[in-house]
């Protein structure tokens, strides 16, 4: 595609978008399927059901534009993901909680890329007066935003302190 105008901009924005939450969808059941904490693997599976409704709403938003869905390779998240997979081959010599701890950073570091995207895509939408595609993107945006506060909760809450806990643990048996 060549970038001629803002909305092929946001066209584009929206392929990559597409593609990331293609992406996402595939991941989060071998996220969910990992993590050791319950509530880590219901936030997984919460959130893969949301991101099929972002899937829909990308597709709206092709819809008013009038052009078909499409996916554009979007390297960053093809960047993140790798990274995520990098976790999941430790995981058999990891400690369950800090596992999950790990399991969180990544999930939010996928979650901060979407915002960033999302928000940039909106404000294109809000600049072109697709009011309708900037709803749609607005949406899409406060659940990835409630979503990284969820994952924050559990870690600051749980799951880091568990990971913690297991550190002192690992700490005081070399002392012995």
């Amino acid at each position: 595609m060549t970038l001629e105008s803002l909305t092929d901009l946001l066209i584009e924005e929206l392929q990559d978008l597409y593609d990331a939450e293609h992406q996402i969808v595939e991941a989060l059941p071998q996220l969910a399927e990992k993590a050791f904490s319950p509530e880590l693997e219901e936030a997984f599976n919460e959130h893969l059901e949301q991101t099929k409704g972002h899937i829909t709403r990308l597709e709206a938003a092709f819809k008013k534009f009038g052009i078909p869905a499409e996916r554009k390779s979007c390297k960053a998240m093809q960047g993140l993901m790798a990274e995520g997979e990098e976790l999941l081959e430790e995981e058999p010599s990891a400690d369950p909680s800090v596992l999950d701890a790990a399991l969180i950073a990544a999930a939010q570091k996928v979650e901060h890329y979407e915002i960033a995207s999302y928000g940039t895509a909106r404000s294109y939408a809000q600049l072109l007066k697709a009011t309708e595609v900037q709803k749609l993107l607005q949406q899409t945006l406060d659940e990835e935003a409630e979503t990284d506060r969820k994952l924050t909760n559990l870690a600051e809450q749980a799951v880091n302190l568990d990971a913690a806990e297991a550190d002192i643990e690992i700490q005081h048996e070399a002392a012995s």
